[in-house]
């Protein structure tokens, strides 16, 4: 009885077995697609909203067809892809590797200026997901790195159709940088660490002296000078403050303004 039940299972996986090459093939359907073809209908995958379709179409036409137009532009076209479906790592990725290939495209500079938006987006959106953080705990990296990108794009490419965009993006960039070094130096100020805000305070002057948040930290350098007993640096600061910010809501006792960094439109 044991010699037929493993006589019979044998038999059965034997069928299985060849059942399996009974079983169509997965085929293909882009198989005979010249590059205009998978380029064409990748672009109409993007149209409609299906990101993850146009990759796998512009990846097999840069596969197979890696010479020629349709690949140079499918290469930006995964960046744009991949940023629009929210992976800003991979768009940043993908923007990198086109510039590297190809630094002296007609293109080069929306590639430019993607990087910078994800770069940009990537960092809004963190701060979106983590606004109960102590911001204080926060390397605003990405900012910086958009901003540095923005720059580029502008000083390579003043011209270009990105560039005022660009332009208005590093502003918003400046004022959130700046305001992140006011926050910690408030920060600091609340938990008496005076020398720690002090050092803040001034880096945010010295590195954002054009930006909103220069009004709060002079008025934080002030307040930390005179808890130190530094009394002639206290009044420097204060008589600066007067002179560049004369209606100043911190004279009249007002407080901090304790929005989060990243809240300035």
């Amino acid at each position: 009885m044991a010699r037929f039940t493993l006589r019979s299972l044998a038999v059965i996986g034997a069928l299985l077995l060849g059942g399996c090459g009974l079983l169509p093939e997965q085929i293909d359907e882009t198989s005979d697609w010249n590059a205009q073809k998978l380029y064409s209908e990748a672009k109409a995958s993007m149209i409609e909203g299906g990101y993850d379709r146009a990759i796998q179409l512009f990846e097999k036409l840069e596969a197979r067809y890696p010479y020629g137009r349709y690949a140079q532009q499918a290469q930006i076209e995964i960046a744009y892809a991949y940023y629009k479906s929210g992976e800003p790592a991979l768009a940043i990725t993908a923007a990198d590797r086109f510039i590297r290939l190809h630094p002296d495209h007609p293109n080069v500079d929306y590639a430019y200026y993607l990087k910078g938006l994800a770069t940009f987006n990537e960092d809004l959106g963190l701060l979106g997901t983590l606004a109960n953080q102590d911001l204080s705990e926060r390397d605003p990296k990405g900012a910086q790195e958009s901003f540095d990108t923005f720059k580029e794009l502008v000083g390579r490419f003043p011209e270009s159709r990105y560039a005022d965009d660009a332009r208005l993006r590093m502003q918003y960039l400046v004022n959130a940088l700046a305001s992140h070094e006011v926050h910690v130096a408030r920060y600091y100020s609340r938990r008496g660490a005076h020398v720690a805000a002090i050092n803040r305070a001034q880096a945010a002057i010295s590195n954002y002296p054009q930006t909103p948040a220069v009004e709060e930290a002079l008025f934080l350098l002030m307040r930390s000078y005179d808890a130190l007993g530094m009394a002639d640096l206290r009044d420097d600061a204060e008589r600066i403050l007067r002179k560049n910010f004369p209606d100043s809501v911190y004279f009249a006792g007002g407080p901090a303004d304790d929005r989060p960094w990243w809240q300035l439109w």
